[in-house]
């Protein structure tokens, strides 16, 4: 399957890490990933695997894009 592309560039699954206010954390804390991930799903798997080490950094909720798009959020980080 050829990975998706938006005029001719590869579509990169991002998270945006936020506060609760909606404002994006700076500088982005060492445990988040900034390069993108392949697919939604190892974006959402990447994610559930380090939700905790983001909060303690001080992100309390996530945004999931695709490309410009977004496909989600914002998903709080708190547990329920």
């Amino acid at each position: 399957m050829a990975t998706p592309t938006m005029n001719g560039a590869p579509m990169q699954w991002t998270w945006r890490y936020e506060k609760a206010d909606g404002s994006v954390v700076s500088p982005v804390p060492e445990a988040a990933v900034t390069s993108g991930f392949p697919s939604q799903a190892e974006a959402e798997s990447w994610i559930g695997e380090s939700w905790r080490a983001l909060l303690d950094a001080g992100v309390e909720q996530v945004t999931l894009l695709d490309g410009d798009r977004v496909v989600y959020g914002p998903m709080g980080l708190e547990p329920a």
